[in-house]
C-alpha cells in the first residue's frame, strides 16, 4: 500500500512538472481572433452590431438583428513567426496552418404582423467559432554562464535516494549520469555539469484550438430592444514537444559532451458556459450593448512522457525512457463582462468599439485529490484583472463593403512581475454583398512579447520572444 501512494504521489508530481499548470490555466482563459472574415476585418466589435454569426460567441443579443436565414463558412490560413533573443544571441521560427474558423447557420422567425410594437422576430442559430489557434514554432539558442538545468535537478534529488528520484525528470538524469550520488551518501548528488558554461537551446513545436460549439436563440422587440443568449460548448486540443540540450561547444567541462531532454505533452478536453447579451437602440445612429459570459467549466485529459539522453567525452551514451503518464483535472475560467457601443452614420458607414473586462486570477484548477494547491497560488498572485478594447469601422459603397479594425488585449501578469504580454491587432478587409450571397475578406495581422523561462526563472534569465501572426480569411455566405 505504502508503495502505491508512493508512487501515485510521484506520478502527480511528474505532471505537475511536465503540464506547467498556471500556464495551461492561462492558456485557455485567453481569447483570439476567429470566426467570419467580417467579425476579424472589424477587429472583433460586434457587441453593439449584432448580424454576424461570430458575434454570438460575444454578444449573443447580435441573433436578433437577422432579419433572414443564413449559413456561413470560414476557411483560414494561419501563419506565425516567433523571433528569440537568449543572453545576446538571436534565432527565430515560424509555422503555416491551415483551419476552419467559422461554420453556422441563423434561421429567423419574422412575427406576421411585424409592423406593430412588441416581439418582431425570434432567431435561432447553431454553429461553430474558432476561439483560439495553438500553433507556434519557437526556437531559442545562447550560451549561458550563469546556471545549468541540472542545477535544478540537484535541489529536487538531494535528500532522496535514487529510487525515490522523479521518472519525469530527476531520474531520467540519474539513469542517464547526469547525476551521481556523492560517494558514501546515496541521498546527496553531484552533477555532470559542475559549473555554467554549455550552450542552451530548446525548440518547442506547438499545435491545436480551441472552440466553440453554440446554441443561441434571442428575439427583437419593437426594433428597440434586443436579447439573446448562448449556450456554449468548448474544446479543446492541445499538443506540445519540446526538446532542451546543453552543449559544451569549447570543450571546457571536463568529461562532458552534451545532453537533451524531450518532453511530449496532449490536452483534450470539453467544456460548457452560458452567454447572455442586450442591445439598445435608443435612436437609428446609435446602439448600445452589454452582455455577460459566466466561466467556462472545463474537464480536461492529460497525456505526458519525457525521455532524456546524454554522451560524454569517453564516447558512452545513455539514454532513458519515462512511463507514459495520463492525468484528468478540471479547470475553471474566469468569467467575462463585455460593453459596447455603435454609430451608424448616413446608413453608409459604421464605428463600433468593445471594452471586455476579464480577471485572470480568478481561474482556478481542480483534482481529485487535490494536487493543485501551488499552482492556484501562483494563479492568484501572479495573474491580475484587465480591459480588453475593440474598435471596427464599415464603410459601403454597393455591392462593396471596406473594414478595419484595432484590438488590444491587456496583459494578464502583475506589474510586478515586469511580463507586459499586451497583444495589439490590426486588422482589414474587404466584403461583396449581393441580395442572396456574399464574400468577405479579411487580413489580422497580432504581434506581442512575452518572457519565456528555460527552467526555473530564479537560476536563468528569461528568452524574450517576439511574436508575430497574420491570419487570412475567406467567408462565404447564403441568405435565404
Amino acid at each position: 500500500m505504502n508503495k502505491l501512494l508512493l508512487f501515485g504521489g510521484g506520478i502527480l508530481c511528474s505532471f505537475l512538472s511536465v503540464a506547467q499548470n498556471e500556464s495551461d490555466a492561462l492558456r485557455y482563459s485567453q481569447l483570439g481572433f476567429g470566426g467570419t472574415a467580417r467579425f476579424n476585418a472589424m477587429g472583433g466589435a460586434f457587441g453593439a452590431l449584432g448580424a454576424d454569426i461570430s458575434a454570438l460567441s460575444f454578444n449573443p443579443a447580435g441573433i436578433a438583428m437577422y432579419k433572414r436565414t443564413e449559413f456561413t463558412f470560414t476557411p483560414s490560413i494561419y501563419n506565425i513567426n516567433t523571433k528569440s533573443s537568449f543572453n545576446g544571441s538571436g534565432s527565430s521560427d515560424s509555422k503555416l496552418n491551415f483551419n476552419f474558423g467559422n461554420i453556422g447557420i441563423v434561421t429567423s422567425y419574422t412575427r406576421p404582423d411585424s409592423d406593430e410594437p412588441g416581439w418582431k422576430n425570434t432567431n435561432f442559430a447553431f454553429g461553430y467559432n474558432r476561439t483560439a489557434n495553438f500553433n507556434n514554432n519557437i526556437s531559442i539558442q545562447g550560451d549561458n554562464n550563469k546556471s545549468s538545468m541540472l542545477d535544478t535537478y540537484l535541489n529536487s534529488a538531494n535528500g532522496l535516494l535514487p529510487d525515490e528520484l522523479d521518472d519525469f525528470s530527476d531520474g531520467l538524469a540519474f539513469d542517464t549520469w547526469l547525476i551521481d550520488t556523492i560517494q558514501g551518501d546515496p541521498t546527496q548528488y553531484y552533477s555532470a555539469v559542475p559549473f555554467a558554461g554549455t550552450n542552451q537551446r530548446k525548440t518547442i513545436e506547438t499545435g491545436g484550438s480551441m472552440g466553440e460549439t453554440f446554441i443561441s436563440f434571442g428575439g427583437n422587440y419593437s426594433d428597440k430592444l434586443y436579447i439573446g443568449a448562448t449556450f456554449g460548448f468548448d474544446n479543446i486540443r492541445y499538443t506540445e514537444q519540446s526538446t532542451y540540450e546543453e552543449v559544451d561547444l569549447r570543450d571546457t567541462i571536463p568529461g562532458f559532451k552534451n545532453y537533451s531532454f524531450s518532453q511530449d505533452l496532449t490536452t483534450r478536453g470539453t467544456g460548457f458556459n452560458f452567454k447572455f447579451g442586450m442591445i439598445f437602440r435608443p435612436s437609428d445612429w446609435m446602439r448600445i450593448g452589454g452582455a455577460v459570459h459566466t466561466p467556462t467549466f472545463f474537464n480536461l485529459h492529460d497525456e505526458y512522457s519525457s525521455s532524456m539522453s546524454s554522451n560524454f567525452d569517453n564516447g558512452n551514451h545513455y539514454t532513458a525512457q519515462s512511463p507514459s503518464g495520463s492525468f484528468d483535472y478540471q479547470l475553471t475560467t474566469p468569467m467575462r463582462a463585455i460593453g459596447s457601443m455603435a454609430f451608424i452614420i448616413a446608413k453608409k458607414g459604421l464605428l463600433s468599439a468593445d471594452y471586455e473586462y476579464v480577471d485572470y486570477s480568478s481561474a482556478s484548477l481542480h483534482s481529485s485529490p487535490n494536487v493543485f494547491f501551488d499552482a492556484n497560488n501562483v494563479v492568484a498572485n501572479s495573474y491580475t484583472a484587465t480591459g480588453n478594447i475593440r474598435i471596427g469601422t464599415e464603410w459601403r459603397l454597393d455591392p462593396f463593403s471596406f473594414r478595419a479594425g484595432y484590438a488590444l488585449y491587456g496583459s494578464p501578469y502583475e506589474t510586478s512581475l515586469k511580463n507586459n504580454v499586451e497583444r495589439t491587432s490590426y486588422t482589414a478587409g474587404i466584403g461583396i454583398r449581393e441580395q442572396g450571397y456574399f464574400i468577405d475578406f479579411a487580413y489580422v495581422l497580432t504581434k506581442y512579447s512575452e518572457n519565456y523561462y528555460l527552467y526555473n526563472k530564479s537560476m536563468v534569465d528569461p528568452a524574450k520572444n517576439d511574436i508575430t501572426s497574420g491570419s487570412f480569411l475567406i467567408t462565404m455566405g447564403f441568405k435565404y
